[in-house]
């Protein structure tokens, strides 16, 4: 069969492709022999900044043109490297061999051997993966969560005095608002986001085993460790590790997963909230003419983008949790297991971003059923109790926590007028039971 989204085996390029497209600039094999060579061709130019006699005649206006094979990188290039490799078998040789034939194609051939030298190449996969990874978190992840936050402080906004009775336990518990109830949320998203922020993304950059063994036997007046530095921090904008073995460490790569991974499980917990707050009727979701709910059942109207979020989202983080445990992890100076495993990167973050867009879709189809959540405060004036129970705290009163209590267990139904009666009641000043009186499931929702 010929590769189309009704072929694919995955449904991120298959079902969802439409939605995550955009991650193929970052995590295809594309794009990751497109990286390799935009590090190997900084590193050459940045070789010919040192002093290094034998690229002293290296004409620096041809710069441009060497920087040139990457920004017009195409899909016939990235199909010559492969051809390349069906010969050397190994990837990261067959992107050396490539960028050698351009130097000839310019006239430059006298120069190619220095394009990856003293490398191996976990110096190219190390720097050229972590600077896609941050380049999708920037340039997708960021934007997508952030409208996400953003949906969910509009709705904050406008819903922000709407009182909602509060469950917990599943139970009917002290009222709150329907706009702070999606404030939570926001706080503990950006909270996470700013952890997230905070995370380097290192790279590995130093030879065969880490102790530029090649570069400093051909070069040792050379300082290669603040070469090196400058050239990964500044150049690739990323941040070097110091002391590795033939691979980065991964330990702030396990880091991300792991942040990424909380902010996934709180918009699960969003996700199900929402889907619970819809089961209640609390919110109705707008109709689109055309749409279908149910096979069998017309009247159906379901939260499927929250359960598509929830879905994606447990898919994620399974494997942000299988990369945050096995990278980090590696026998010896190196094996090859964390090879393919870093290859599988753009998988989570395609289900990460397939649930951000579905919880962003199924928010801007959310309808408040207002006379819902009044009828539901409404049949729950139990729950002024707890208020009642603390102004007669303040007031002296002798146990009130367990006066109430007898009043709000024994009466089958406790409404407006249960609760004026009881006050009547109490021996306490007339102006504290008016002041009880004002009490409702509708007003009492704190600050």
């Amino acid at each position: 069969m010929t590769l189309s989204p009704l072929t694919a085996i995955s449904p991120i390029d298959g079902r969802y492709r439409k939605t995550t497209h955009e991650l193929a600039s970052f995590f295809s094999e594309f794009a990751l022999i497109k990286f390799r060579v935009y590090v190997e061709i900084e590193y050459f130019i940045a070789l010919c900044e040192l002093p290094l006699p034998e690229l002293k005649l290296f004409d620096p206006s041809l710069f441009p043109k060497l920087r040139a094979i990457y920004a017009n990188f195409e899909m016939k290039d990235a199909e010559a490297i492969k051809r390349i490799e069906q010969t050397t078998n190994h990837d990261v040789k067959a992107v050396e061999y490539f960028i050698k034939d351009q130097f000839d194609e310019l006239s430059i051939g006298e120069f190619k051997e220095f394009i990856h030298f003293g490398l191996t190449s976990q110096d190219i996969n190390n720097t050229a993966i972590p600077y896609s990874f941050k380049r999708s978190i920037k340039e997708t992840y960021l934007p997508a969560i952030h409208e996400l936050v953003d949906t969910l402080k509009t709705l904050a906004a406008d819903w922000a005095q709407i009182p909602m009775l509060a469950r917990t336990h599943g139970q009917p518990a002290s009222p709150t608002r329907v706009g702070k109830e999606l404030l939570v949320f926001v706080e503990r998203i950006e909270a996470q986001l700013t952890q997230l922020k905070a995370i380097p993304f290192s790279a590995k950059f130093g030879g065969a085993t880490g102790n530029f063994n090649a570069h400093h036997v051909a070069y040792p007046n050379i300082n290669w460790v603040a070469f090196a530095n400058d050239f990964v921090n500044h150049c690739l904008q990323l941040n070097r590790s110091q002391y590795t073995t033939q691979i980065e460490h991964y330990d702030n790569f396990a880091a991300h997963c792991d942040a990424l991974k909380r902010i996934n499980t709180i918009l699960m917990d969003l996700d199900r909230d929402l889907w619970s707050y819809i089961s209640m009727n609390y919110f109705k979701q707008k109709i689109k003419a055309g749409e279908v709910g149910s096979s069998a059942m017309p009247h159906k109207v379901n939260p499927i983008d929250f359960e598509n979020s929830e879905g994606n989202l447990g898919l994620a983080n399974a494997m942000f949790e299988h990369l945050a445990a096995k990278l980090p992890i590696s026998r010896l100076q190196r094996d090859l297991t964390d090879s393919t495993v870093l290859r599988t990167i753009g998988v989570p973050m395609a289900h990460t971003l397939i649930a951000i867009k579905s919880s962003i879709k199924g928010l801007k189809k959310l309808v408040l059923n207002t006379s819902s959540l009044e009828t539901d405060l409404e049949a729950n004036w139990a729950v002024v109790a707890e208020g009642i129970q603390t102004i007669l705290r303040r007031e002296g009163f002798p146990n009130p926590y367990e006066v109430l209590k007898d009043l709000t267990r024994t009466n089958e139904q406790i409404n407006a007028a249960t609760i004026a009666t009881f006050v009547e009641t109490l021996d306490i000043p007339e102006s504290v039971k008016i002041e009880i009186k004002k009490i409702s499931p509708e007003n009492y929702t704190g600050m």
